[in-house]
């Protein structure tokens, strides 16, 4: 799993998401990409997930990027427990990510294999998400 070795603080709040993502919105080491259409926290487990569907899908047929990572904690409380007393322990990592972020990248195989492994890796995800790649992206700006 995903998780930072050491952060500045263990606790972070929650935070705001509004607006489109600015950076991590192109395209930049492979071809194809799986773009975020929605925003959400997307945990380390899930990020792994798609992983692994995408891996066994090209089977080391080419090269992924990971373009997010789960750097923020979530902490919560145990079930059953009283109000007050601090907050929870932290339980899981997140990655923030908006509409618009390229979450994984795909290079060195055809654009149809590419197209099926990121529909299968996106059916992992809790959010919707769409497959461009790179050509596509450069015709359009």
């Amino acid at each position: 799993m995903l998780s930072p070795k050491r952060v500045k603080y263990r606790k972070v709040q929650r935070g705001k998401m509004p607006g489109n993502a600015t950076r991590g919105n192109t395209v930049a080491f492979g071809d194809f990409a799986l773009v975020a259409m929605e925003r959400m926290w997307i945990t380390n487990r899930q990020i792994e997930a798609a992983r692994i569907a995408l891996n066994r899908h090209i089977k080391r047929g080419g090269k992924v990027w990971i373009r997010i990572y789960p750097d923020k904690p979530y902490s919560k409380k145990p079930a059953e427990t009283r109000m007050g007393k601090g907050k929870g322990a932290p339980e899981y990592w997140v990655a923030v990510v908006k509409p618009g972020t390229v979450m994984f990248e795909l290079g060195g195989i055809e654009r149809t294999v590419a197209e099926e492994a990121m529909v299968l890796a996106g059916a992992k995800l809790p959010i919707k998400t769409k497959f461009v790649a790179r050509s596509d992206m450069e015709l359009g700006a």
